[in-house]
């Protein structure tokens, strides 16, 4: 038998190819490709594309070295393992075991459960000031997982309109009923909340929050969703994606912030994004994370986190804790970009934070400005329904705090230029 050397570029026999979208119904499975036809038409086609990261907040695709306004690695923290693997041959060693391991190979309550997740969800609590934290292996599996075993059949969630797709996803499982309130929208919360528990007064009403909106910016008030929850006696769980490692004192996130982290019941932070690593976390009271840890099913039954991750988080989260002048540079890039789009007219929406969208409106249009900025050397993707709502297309803009002025100067001239190739509809400016 002949082995075939493995390369770092796949093999292109073995590419996943675009399927040829057959509307006819010629194919094994018709309906799918009457709705991929359905979505390439609206240009709502998602395709995976090959992205490589290099140095310096750059990513190569298609041949291109493109500047990465696409990520969510805010910080810019060094992501080469190389940097690290003596730190983590250390911890591993000091945990028992004579080789950095790469697999948990089991879930945390079977044998699973490491010493370097014991180290890192102990060392966690201590950074969020909270008794205990819980490590899962997503945000998105926390959010599932948490939102699943707090509340059930007989209980109703109350949700931001904007929350993330997790949260959405997480309150379907419970089978609880289910209160969308518009955007930020305290008076229809509170009108909600005031009709349910009046009419359900043995029933748990839980109120879910992102603190940074991811496709908008925008935060939540917190300070008025921590009176309503005591007023009607309610839980509040705050989705800390976007703001963990970038908001608060050593980068404890937004709630952290505004002094309410002792009165948020559950508090859910993600490890992939400022982090720039994987895996997720909630703060709680001792009693809440030891209820998940039997109720929230993500939890149970699924595989742990890597050690060696585990043992990498360890370290980041010392870098994140003194990257204060990272965050601070970070913010003075986004306010950079979005002054600079809307000098020019563009429309970034109502937020202030790191994270600068740039709303277009139109599906078609938006893809059009992706495709010509790439040609320019960025990466800016459209972002389309159903992520976000009907006719708010946009480009998510996110810099990075390792990014220079002339960078992001010259990203904004791009941009600018490129709408104009893209024949912008007049309603993407604003006067």
């Amino acid at each position: 038998m002949v082995q075939r050397r493995i390369n770092s570029k796949v093999d292109s026999r073995f590419q996943s190819q675009q399927p040829d979208l057959d509307p006819t119904g010629s194919s094994r499975y018709p309906w799918m490709e009457r709705s991929l036809q359905q979505l390439k038409g609206w240009s709502r086609l998602r395709e995976l594309h090959e992205t490589s990261w290099s140095e310096g907040g750059y990513v190569m695709r298609e041949g291109r070295r493109l500047l990465n306004l696409a990520s969510n690695h805010y910080l810019g923290l060094s992501p080469w393992l190389e940097d690290y693997i003596e730190q983590i041959r250390e911890l591993i060693a000091a945990g028992g075991e004579p080789y950095i391991r790469m697999g948990s190979g089991a879930s945390r309550l079977i044998s699973g459960h490491d010493p370097q997740h014991e180290a890192l969800e102990a060392e966690l609590a201590l950074f969020m000031e909270r008794e205990r934290v819980l490590v899962f292996t997503s945000g998105y599996m926390a959010n599932v997982g948490v939102i699943q075993a707090l509340v059930g059949r007989n209980d109703a969630v109350f949700s931001d309109r904007l929350n993330h797709a997790s949260i959405v996803d997480g309150i379907q499982l419970s089978r609880a009923k289910h209160y969308r309130y518009p955007h930020r929208d305290l008076e229809r919360l509170e009108n909600m909340l005031k009709s349910w528990c009046e009419q359900h007064p043995t029933g748990r009403a839980l109120i879910v929050t992102d603190a940074i909106f991811s496709m908008d910016g925008t935060k939540a008030p917190l300070p008025k969703l921590v009176e309503l929850k005591e007023r009607y006696g309610a839980m509040l769980m705050v989705d800390e994606a976007h703001s963990i490692g970038v908001y608060g004192d050593k980068g404890k996130g937004l709630a952290y912030q505004e002094g309410l982290h002792q009165q948020v019941d559950v508090i859910m932070g993600t490890l992939g994004k400022a982090f720039g690593l994987e895996g997720a976390f909630v703060a709680a009271d001792g009693v809440v994370v030891d209820y998940l840890i039997n109720h929230a099913r993500t939890f149970i039954y699924n595989t742990a986190m890597p050690p060696m991750m585990a043992a990498m988080l360890r370290i980041r989260l010392r870098e994140v804790q003194e990257a204060a002048p990272s965050r601070k540079r970070l913010m003075q890039h986004a306010n950079l970009l979005r002054g600079l789009l809307q000098e020019r007219g563009f429309d970034t929406g109502e937020g202030d934070s790191h994270i600068v969208p740039v709303l277009l409106g139109d599906d078609r249009h938006a893809v059009k400005v992706s495709e010509a900025i790439l040609q320019s050397g960025i990466a800016g993707i459209a972002i389309r329904p159903p992520t976000v709502p009907q006719n708010e297309a946009r480009i998510r803009l996110t810099p990075m705090a390792i990014h220079t002025t002339e960078q992001l100067t010259y990203a904004c001239n791009q941009f600018i230029q490129a709408v104009g190739r893209g024949g912008a509809p007049e309603s993407v400016l604003i006067s």
